[in-house]
Formats: C-alpha cells, sequence, structure tokens
C-alpha cells in the first residue's frame, strides 16, 4: 500500500517515470510525500555529467501543475549518486527526495516562504568527518576543523535554500552541506554536488517556496 501511494505522487511526472517499476529515487523515512503541495524536481540533461533541468510543480485544485520551468540547472561534477552512495568529497550530488525547509542569504532579509537565516562572517558550514558538528550550520569563531564559508567572497551562497540531505539523522562521511544556490559563470561550472540556478531565477523560485506547504526536492538518477 505505502508502495502504491508512492507512485500515486509521483505519476504527475510522466515525463520521468515511465510506470512504477521503474521508480529508483530515494525516499527517507522521515520524509511525509503526501502531505506535500509543492514540488521542485532535478534530472541530469546534456552531454556533460553536471548539467541538469530544473522545473518546479505544486498542488492546484487537486491537480499538480507546473509553475517554473524547465530551466537549466548544474549539479556536482561527477553528476548524480545512486541511492545511498553519496560520499563525502566526491563530487556528486545525492539522488533521492528531500524536503527544503529554510532559506539562507547575505540579505536581512530576502522574499520566501521558507524559514530564512542570514548568513554573516561567524557561520560556518562542517564538512570535517571527524567533527561531532559534521554537516550541521554552527556560528561563533572560525571553526578549527574543516568548513564552508557561509558568507563566501565568490557570492555562490548570497541566495540559497538548505536541500536537507544527510540531516536527520546525520551519517558521517555521507557528505555535507547540499544546497540549492547561486550558480558559477553563467552555469558553465559544476559544483562540489549542490544544485544550483541562475540568481534571478533561484529568487523566483524562493518567493515562491512556502514551508507550509511541506516542500520537497526530487533528485532523479
Amino acid at each position: 500500500m505505502l508502495f502504491f501511494f508512492r507512485c500515486s505522487l509521483l505519476v504527475v511526472y510522466a515525463f520521468l517515470f515511465s510506470s512504477c517499476a521503474s521508480l529508483s529515487v530515494h525516499i527517507p523515512s522521515k520524509v511525509d510525500i503526501y502531505d506535500t503541495k509543492q514540488v521542485i524536481v532535478v534530472v541530469p540533461a546534456g552531454h556533460k555529467p553536471f548539467t541538469a533541468v530544473l522545473t518546479a510543480w505544486s498542488v492546484e485544485d487537486g491537480k499538480w501543475m507546473r509553475k517554473f520551468g524547465p530551466w537549466s540547472a548544474v549539479i556536482g561534477r561527477s553528476g548524480l549518486a545512486p541511492a545511498g552512495e553519496k560520499r563525502e568529497g566526491d563530487g556528486r550530488t545525492p539522488s533521492g527526495v528531500y524536503p527544503a525547509q529554510t532559506a539562507f542569504g547575505n540579505a536581512p532579509a530576502i522574499k520566501t516562504g521558507l524559514i530564512y537565516r542570514q548568513a554573516t562572517a561567524h557561520d560556518f558550514w562542517i564538512d570535517d568527518i571527524a567533527s561531532v558538528q559534521y554537516n550541521q550550520w554552527v556560528s561563533g569563531d572560525v571553526p578549527g576543523v574543516s568548513h564552508e564559508k557561509m558568507l563566501r567572497t565568490d557570492g555562490l551562497y548570497n541566495l540559497g535554500a538548505v536541500i536537507e540531505y544527510n540531516t536527520a539523522p546525520i551519517v558521517t562521511g555521507n557528505g555535507s552541506a547540499i544546497f540549492l544556490h547561486i550558480w558559477r559563470d553563467h552555469g558553465t561550472k559544476p559544483t562540489s554536488g549542490c544544485v544550483a540556478l541562475g540568481e534571478r531565477r533561484l529568487r523566483k523560485l524562493l518567493a515562491w517556496l512556502d514551508a507550509q506547504q511541506k516542500p520537497l526536492i526530487i533528485l532523479k538518477k
């Protein structure tokens, strides 16, 4: 019965899934797919492993309707990792289905229905597999372990959202800091494992997303 309902929800993506038997995305047990009213779908496309296409969908009058896209996007330099195979530093974006509840950026506030957190020079994301704070956003002095600055000088994190991969529970070494953020060099460069869009489109997407609609991002290999 559970499998049937999962297939029923995702059948709206006929261009992705020809049948329930072909469904290969990983759905973590903590994700309630039946409650969502907003979905972002990212699928590899093109001749390079890091190029992708993003579409966004919402429920209107009981039907799934496409709101945005198809838009060009980029993913990790090594493409999408099969379910359960993402590892720290492998340059792959994890496939699967994950919540998106928190947005971030360098401005005091942005237009979004997600929970918003401003990044400052005292905010960091820990990617050291030996740290007890692995895959967590921390604030304070510069950590003495490997980390990412949330206030970057290259502008990639001026606007973004957290993809809740490997966050509940956190499994050491399975990958960290998976975000939706601004792309580099107009989409000609890959990410290290995140999903990236042009700033204008990303801003439009974040303005549409609403935490109360339980948005999900589907990364389909």
